[in-house]
């Protein structure tokens, strides 16, 4: 689960036995491998986790506990305690330097896995994966946050839970009355995403999800009432495409009718596992039809917003997802080193990315995705919103991988107090002028555009930080943020 799988040239097996960790890097690659290295302070634009990366492309991490700012209680309902709660995709993540990649063969991959997993490596090269950066990034942002989801009574789901402890982040366990004599104990273990790289900087996954054709946790059928307790208590519900990994359609469906039920928001991020869902059973189609209708806010990349939706502008896939949702509010679609859209029924918003010395892609999509909530709940304008979340994913990509890695606030703030973004005018002018005529269109942009553009709408980059400073600042000054 939450990889892509490598095609690679046969390798004899069994392999050596020696496995070493690389220089640190505990996070999860979640995007397809490369066949070049993104090297450390090569200067590009991101605006969120859009591209590849190397593994090694980081040479040390430092972790810090952060000492998180007030928690967000903006809501005149009593009842939503909490802010944000994910829902599943709660794996650790190990990366370790091998010989050799597992071949393409099932069981030589599988037999490659049961053997890492007979000696866990040096807890120094762990880190909290899945949905557990979201939830940390939100943290980070000052929002109140569970996560919903199992982990196992093991060393790892220990490691898990304590990592969560640390951040501020409450924890739900999805279980339920099984009979323990006819299932195997490692359906009940804490999900790990094995990251493998080779002396030529390849790499592959292993995950026992890979040699299963049923959800990791079939088992489940139901939601607990402690489930439906932590949905209640939240404002947003986060989803994303890995879930279906892990829990059957049924599950994952009930646990978004619950949440519209209770005057919970839905937010989804098919991921790259999208794809893959459009050509799934029956029932996986369904349950992404269901998605999509049902949710609040969608966030996807231009490439999945066209799988979804066969339109290659991302304007139109937009709109036609909106066209068919019967609650979405906003679709946000990630473009990479180019920046992200907003789109209403309404309304375009765009946002050029933050020009900044990328280290580690991974964990951007999911800051992203913190800050987009962080403006929903807070009302905040679609343009300082998109912003924002640009500049925090662009802060994330700044350090060394995901988990426990992503950005901390204050290094947003210092983003944010040096901002410079990529325009590209072209770009957006032939994107966004097709619409200026039929939609309200905001653009952020660097200088105050002279004249009548139009129904254009710009923003300055200057009267977007300004907003956002100074709120961001007072938690500093509070001592509340991690150094």
């Amino acid at each position: 689960m939450h990889h892509q799988s490598i095609a690679l040239k046969p390798t004899q097996f069994p392999f050596p036995v020696h496995l070493h960790p690389p220089n640190p890097i505990p996070s999860r690659l979640v995007f397809p491998p490369i066949s070049f290295p993104l090297y450390p302070n090569t200067s590009i634009t991101t605006a969120t986790a859009s591209a590849p990366r190397s593994v090694l492309s980081c040479r040390g991490f430092h972790i810090p506990v952060p000492n998180h700012p007030p928690r967000s209680l903006s809501s005149s309902n009593p009842t939503k305690t909490v802010d944000v709660a994910t829902l599943g995709n709660l794996c650790v993540d190990i990366v370790l330097n091998v010989p050799q990649l597992p071949p393409p063969s099932p069981d030589a991959r599988k037999a490659f896995m049961e053997q890492l997993s007979s000696s866990p490596p040096d807890k120094q090269y762990w880190e909290a994966g899945g949905n557990c950066n979201m939830a940390i990034a939100a943290a980070r942002l000052g929002l109140n946050c569970i996560t919903i989801g199992h982990v196992g009574k093991e060393i790892y789901g220990n490691f898990l839970l304590d990592v969560l402890h640390d951040e501020g982040i409450g924890m739900v366990g999805m279980s339920e009355e099984t009979d323990p004599v006819s299932s195997p104990s490692a359906f009940y273990e804490t999900l790990l995403c094995w990251v493998l790289v080779d002396p030529s900087q390849k790499h592959g996954f292993c995950s026992r999800a890979d040699f299963s054709k049923e959800p990791a946790f079939s088992w489940m059928s139901t939601l607990s009432e402690e489930v439906k307790s932590g949905i209640v208590r939240s404002r947003i519900l986060f989803c994303n495409g890995y879930d279906f990994d892990e829990f059957s359609p049924g599950v994952i469906m009930s646990a978004v009718d619950y949440a519209v039920e209770v005057g919970t928001s839905v937010f989804f991020d098919p991921g790259p596992r999208g794809k893959g869902l459009i050509r799934g059973t029956a029932e996986e189609q369904k349950a992404l039809r269901h998605f999509l209708s049902m949710s609040d806010v969608l966030l996807l990349t231009s490439d999945e917003a066209e799988s979804l939706t066969g339109m290659a502008n991302p304007i139109l896939a937009g709109q036609e997802l909106l066209r068919k949702g019967v609650r979405t509010k906003w679709v946000v679609v990630k473009m990479g080193s180019k920046g992200s859209i907003l789109i209403t029924a309404s309304s375009i918003t765009s946002a050029p990315a933050f020009k900044v010395k990328v280290v580690d892609t991974v964990g951007c999509g999911d800051s992203f995705v913190a800050a987009i909530a962080f403006g929903f709940i807070h009302n905040i304008p679609s343009v300082t919103t998109l912003a924002f979340a640009n500049a925090v994913g662009a802060a994330t990509a700044m350090g060394c991988g995901a988990g426990r890695n992503v950005a901390t606030l204050k290094q947003i703030v210092e983003l944010l107090e040096a901002p410079d973004i990529n325009e590209d005018d072209q770009f957006w002018n032939e994107l966004l002028g097709e619409h200026a005529d039929s939609k309200e269109v905001t653009v952020l942009s660097k200088v105050v555009v002279n004249g009548n553009n139009g129904r254009i709408n710009h923003v300055t980059l200057q009267k977007v930080v300004s907003e956002l400073l100074p709120q961001l600042k007072s938690s500093q000054l509070e001592g509340k943020l991690s150094s």
